[in-house]
């Protein structure tokens, strides 16, 4: 693998680098730097200056508008947004239903779906994880009873409940796994279908994160009506689609080219920040090991992402490495968060929900980065849980590579 970029690869970065310099947009800019949660429109604003340009979603097909990039050229848009900073295309419908929506969809529902999405058009949520069904996924209980309709049609009638469905308050569409079968083996049995939010008989409600935040909810669905052709792939067999989804959102979640900008920062961070000592922390020979480690880790972890990308190159789907990308990618997540908080020291110990504090004028003390330090480490912690725990992709690994 030859990991010297060649004059077109270098003349693609400049391009990019001033692509982002020009159309980022300062308004958001502006907001992430004051930590502000970030409202539907920021996130859309980025989004449609990407599908403007046609690079919202380099790795579609190009007849749907794919850019028709090399891995090298993947690699290197993702590492300038990093580097950036900007803040990412939401998941949902770019690169996890959209795969699944033109590998597996009906010509009308490529033609209905895929045009909205990546215009930015349709904003779309994830109905997966469930109360009692979460590591466990197959063993989801939403039920969907297929009945006809007063016009003639044919419906699913949907009942059950989804959770930490993150960002449907929000929503257009939902993808939801459904057990259209409940006598059917656990992985048998599931029907993938899309659903219009707006249906009656559906319920968001939120769920406040530890940091007070508004980012995932319950979705509660009461006898909701969903047209027979809004499944994708056939009837009961979903837990093939979901698997392949899966697999995409796993290697996405590995977020390679965003800690090493993480990393960047923390040396800086690290280098201006005193120890017990007084000396910079960097010098401390003990935090200065857990850095390095840190680093050869994610060297690892890149050129582990650039094979599967080369591999992609070639016609081979994100299989397997995609649970080794997520378990390291996350875990490497966690300790850069974990290093940053220990860099704030005392300073990230007086934690509110907000500042100034309600009914009062206190404010963050200590360096700037001190006050966003604990939130950013909370939330990171559920990495290694949501898109199939890191335990789950662990028995993944054991048994399709190992063969135990």
């Amino acid at each position: 693998m030859n990991l010297d970029f060649a004059p077109e690869d270098v003349a693609f970065r400049e391009e990019v680098r001033a692509f982002i310099a020009e159309n980022y947009p300062p308004e958001l800019r502006g907001k992430q730097d004051e930590g502000e949660e970030l409202s539907k429109s920021d996130f859309l604003a980025w989004h449609k200056i990407l599908a403007k340009k046609g690079w919202v979603a380099p790795s579609w097909p190009k007849q749907w508008g794919g850019t028709g990039w090399t891995p090298t050229q993947k690699y290197i848009w993702s590492e300038e947004q990093a580097r950036a900073d900007t803040i990412p295309v939401l998941p949902f419908g770019i690169s996890m239903v959209s795969p699944v929506i033109y590998t597996f969809g009906t010509e009308a529902q490529k033609e209905k779906f895929l045009k909205p999405t990546y215009d930015g058009e349709i904003w779309w949520c994830q109905g997966y994880s469930e109360p009692g069904a979460g590591s466990d996924l197959a063993g989801l209980s939403t039920r969907a009873e297929r009945i006809v309709g007063d016009d003639g049609k044919e419906y699913y009638l949907v009942n059950g409940q989804k959770t930490w469905t993150t960002l449907a308050q929000h929503a257009d569409w939902g993808f939801f796994l459904v057990r259209t079968d409940p006598n059917a083996k656990k992985q048998e049995g599931i029907s993938f279908l899309l659903i219009d939010m707006k249906t009656p008989g559906i319920t968001v409600r939120p769920l406040i994160t530890i940091d007070g935040g508004h980012e995932v909810n319950e979705v509660f669905l009461e006898n909701v009506k969903v047209p027979v052709e809004n499944r994708i792939f056939e009837e009961n067999k979903g837990w093939t689609a979901a698997k392949f989804l899966l697999a995409h959102e796993r290697s996405g979640i590995a977020g390679v080219a965003r800690s090493k900008r993480g990393i960047e920062r923390l040396r800086g961070i690290a280098s201006s920040q005193p120890s017990d000592d007084g000396e910079p922390l960097l010098n401390d020979p003990m935090f200065k090991r857990k850095v390095a480690e840190l680093e050869i880790d994610l060297t690892a972890l890149e050129y582990t992402e650039l094979r599967t990308l080369a591999g992609e190159a070639q016609g081979k789907g994100p299989g397997v490495e995609s649970s080794l990308l997520k378990i390291k990618g996350t875990e490497i997540g966690q300790r850069l968060t974990e290093l940053v908080l220990e860099a704030a020291g005392h300073y990230g110990a007086p934690y509110f929900r907000g500042f100034p504090l309600e009914g009062g004028n206190a404010l963050p003390i200590g360096p700037d980065f001190a006050a966003r330090a604990p939130t950013t480490y909370f939330n990171m912690r559920k990495t290694s849980i949501f898109g199939g725990s890191n335990e789950i992709q662990r028995n993944i690994i054991a048994k399709m590579v190992l063969g135990l």
